[in-house]
């Protein structure tokens, strides 16, 4: 399995994503390919956000080694499954859709369609996003057999 998470810059939500999903399949001995991208270049080639760095560490994450990078349509030939963090993020994502099978790899992490929100300007917000982005990868892998 190849899994894309997407945000907006690539710098919060994603890296959380990418690295959460990554212990997840670790612990679980699960040979997934996991990584993250923005939509957005005003952070390639940058780290996660200190703030994501020290919440991710606080719950047993490393994520210091990624790195931001944008969001390309060859995205859709390398991943199985992409998961965007909000309903921005998803438009994004669509618009470089070439055809319906692009389209069928999309998906937003949280159900129902809800948004992550983005704690970009919110410090108090990177733990509560921390736990649903960690309950939402949590539920990836246990539909996994």
């Amino acid at each position: 399995m190849k899994i894309l998470m997407v945000c907006l810059g690539n710098i919060c939500r994603s890296p959380l994503a990418e690295g959460i999903m990554r212990h997840l399949a670790a612990a679980r001995g699960l040979e997934w390919e996991i990584d993250s991208a923005g939509t957005g270049n005003w952070h390639v080639g940058h780290p996660p956000d200190h703030r994501s760095v020290k919440e991710a560490r606080k719950n047993g994450v490393d994520i210091t080694g990624l790195r931001g990078r944008q969001f390309r349509t060859t995205d859709f030939d390398t991943f199985d499954r992409i998961y965007v963090m909000d309903r921005n993020n998803y438009a994004d994502v669509l618009r470089q859709a070439r055809n319906n099978a692009d389209k069928a790899k999309v998906a937003f992490l949280l159900p129902d369609q809800q948004d992550v929100p983005d704690p970009w300007f919110d410090d108090a917000l990177f733990a509560p996003v921390y736990k649903m982005i960690y309950e939402a990868c949590e539920n990836i892998a246990d539909q996994q057999p």
